[in-house]
């Protein structure tokens, strides 16, 4: 009997255990081959005293990101300079930028390191993945 306890104690805690949180996302729509945006690529940046100048490309591909987009949405993260080495940092959005213009202006602070990236985004709320994360340390870069 104490068997048969056990045995169905572990087959309710294993059925428990796989069962998960329960918690799910919304459904999302299937999206067909080459209907999404590429992302923003060559992010590069010129230093001018605390004025940083970013501007990037974007390319239209065919078979694989055919979405024109729309914008392109800035995000900053700044993080202390005796900040620990390998501590996250958090990305905020700096400014929306419409196409065709694929630059953007951004007063740097002083006493903080500055991390960017940008993201393509078009109608219907689709967002590209994000660009490469470009580092700037006015320090080193005057």
């Amino acid at each position: 009997m104490n068997r048969l306890i056990t045995l169905g104690g572990c087959i309710l805690l294993s059925l428990a255990v796989m069962a998960g949180c329960g918690i799910k996302g919304p459904p999302l729509a299937p999206l067909k081959a080459g209907n999404t945006l590429a992302a923003p690529d060559n992010l590069a940046y010129t230093l001018n005293g605390d004025i940083v100048s970013l501007s990037w490309t974007h390319t239209v591909d065919p078979d694989t990101a055919k979405v024109s987009p729309e914008g392109f949405k800035v995000f900053v993260a700044v993080k202390s300079l005796d900040g620990c080495e390998g501590c996250p940092f958090i990305f905020k959005e700096a400014g929306v930028v419409p196409m065709p213009a694929m630059q953007f202006q951004y007063t740097l602070k002083t006493g903080v390191l500055h991390y960017f990236r940008v993201q393509a985004v078009g109608d219907d709320d689709k967002v590209s993945s994000f660009s490469k994360t470009l580092y700037i340390d006015p320090e080193t870069d005057q």
